[in-house]
């Protein structure tokens, strides 16, 4: 089961990642953290779904090439989180719902690189990652 902890985040992150959260519930949002770390059976899995497996293709991103697989000196060291809003205790799918823009917002705020921006190569609303140049 892909991790949770904010522990399994690259150590850069981590701060990043509490004060998203933080700043998340300041403006009324409650954040659910879904993702941190994911190993590479569970990265192979999404890669294969749409692919060999039923459903839509959620990754472009083989085992070992996503931000979730990252390690640093043989540890966990993710470089990406994945959150969904909550309203009621039940996460926000749709993705037009403000709690997404606000966010992003924030996320962008943080130097965070979110792909849920037109720009980004896969439009993966709740993908939060550490820049690409950092």
């Amino acid at each position: 089961m892909a991790s949770r902890a904010i522990s399994d985040l690259h150590p850069q992150l981590q701060p990043l990642a509490e004060t998203f959260l933080r700043l998340c519930r300041d403006q009324d949002v409650d954040p659910l953290l879904i993702c941190t770390w994911r190993s590479a059976a569970e990265q192979e899995q999404l890669y294969r779904r749409g692919r060999e497996l039923p459903g839509v293709i959620v990754t472009y991103a083989r085992p070992g090439e996503s931000a979730h697989n990252a390690m640093l000196h043989g540890n966990p060291a993710a470089r990406a989180f994945d959150v969904v809003p909550l309203h009621a205790g039940k996460p926000i799918c749709d993705i037009d719902h403000p709690h997404w823009q606000v966010m992003g917002r924030i996320a962008q705020s943080l130097g965070l690189y979110w792909h849920g921006t037109l720009e980004a190569p896969l439009h993966e609303i709740p993908h939060f990652q550490l820049s690409l140049e950092k």
